[in-house]
């Protein structure tokens, strides 16, 4: 926790630099691929120092993580199992494959808008050969929505949601990092839910 708590106020120091666009396109970009952590909090010092640009910001995190999942695709694709068991647990691959089985792509959307690791997804996707037109548009809609509505919140509320993001900081950073060890958490017990169902479907039939 206290990496994270670390990790995250750096990222949120780029927004007063002047390469605060590169830095959150790189952020958005590596973090869906390799990097551990969302680009959130950038995005959101971002809009909240300049509410009328922040549906810019969401689009400009919003190509840089498409990207990024690309990349993480094709990583998961040349680099295969080897790749991914280097990157995350068996545990973690394991369920990611098995939402696939049973969600195809739209397991990408949900874990593109949600706080599940979603690096786990682009690389594993890439390594089950999803396909990779179907792939990039349910990173583009889950990524894209979960952006762009931080975006047109902070767009809308303008000073009213700064001053409670200004009092409120220090839990917002404390729910954020819950939220993040809590995908995490998601996918490890998805996973076994997931396998539980299975090995109960396979019992039915074996006694049909």
């Amino acid at each position: 926790m206290d990496f994270i708590h670390s990790a995250v106020e750096w990222m949120i120091a780029w927004s007063a630099s002047p390469y605060a666009m590169a830095a959150l396109f790189i952020f958005a970009f590596w973090e869906s691929s390799f990097f551990p952590i969302p680009p959130d909090p950038l995005l959101i010092a971002m809009a909240v120092g300049s509410p009328a640009m922040a549906l810019i910001f969401a689009g400009i995190c919003t190509v840089g993580s498409v990207l990024g999942a690309a990349l993480g695709y094709v990583v998961g694709l040349k680099g295969g199992r080897p790749v991914a068991e280097r990157l995350f647990s068996k545990e973690k691959i394991l369920a990611a494959e098995r939402l696939y089985h049973r969600y195809d792509v739209w397991a990408i959307g949900a874990a593109a808008f949600t706080p599940i690791p979603y690096k786990v997804f682009t690389i594993t996707g890439g390594m089950a050969r999803l396909n990779f037109p179907r792939f990039m548009l349910a990173s583009l809609l889950g990524r894209g929505g979960r952006f762009f509505l931080v975006g047109a919140l902070i767009l809308i509320f303008g000073p009213s949601i700064q001053h409670l993001i200004d009092q409120y900081f220090e839990l917002l950073t404390i729910a954020f990092m819950v939220l993040l060890v809590g995908g995490f958490v998601a996918v490890r017990y998805a996973g076994r839910y997931l396998a539980r169902r299975e090995a109960a479907e396979k019992r039915r039939k074996a006694l049909k």
